[in-house]
């Protein structure tokens, strides 16, 4: 495994989180979070706890570059990380969403623009560290 790369698939993969959670989250089904502010916290309220998200989802998708590279078949950067980065996806979707729907009190809307939310955002963020990831060089 290539540590070095690992690590700066772990960035990039993070970058892209992030952007891609502004824009999906952030901007096109941001109004489907607006019915339920005794759940979500505001973006001011997000604010005292960014520091501890932004780590934490750094540290996450270092792990998820860590088992990207383990599982790494040789194939094009773009089909490996879309491949894993919709694994990833449905795992959250079935684990995560669908488990927010049925503890929180949500709305089906809200549950299915987060699943596709999650999974298109999981997807992106696969590709970004496909694309990243290099296996170490064979020696000869």
């Amino acid at each position: 495994m290539n540590y070095g790369r690992v690590v700066l698939a772990g960035v990039a993969g993070t970058i892209a989180f992030f952007a891609t959670g502004a824009v999906i989250s952030g901007k096109l089904i941001a109004k489907y979070y607006a019915p339920y502010p005794g759940v979500y916290r505001s973006f001011e309220g997000v604010q005292n706890y960014i520091a501890i998200g932004m780590i934490s989802t750094l540290l996450a998708i270092m792990v998820l570059a860590a088992i990207y590279a383990k599982g790494y078949e040789g194939g094009s950067g773009v089909v490996e990380g879309a491949r894993f980065g919709a694994l990833i996806g449905f795992f959250v979707v079935f684990a995560v969403v669908a488990d927010e729907y049925v503890t929180m009190n949500i709305g089906r809307a809200l549950a299915l623009a987060m699943a596709a939310a999650r999974l298109v955002g999981w997807i992106i963020v696969g590709v970004v560290i496909g694309l990243v990831y290099k296996p170490k060089k064979a020696s000869a």
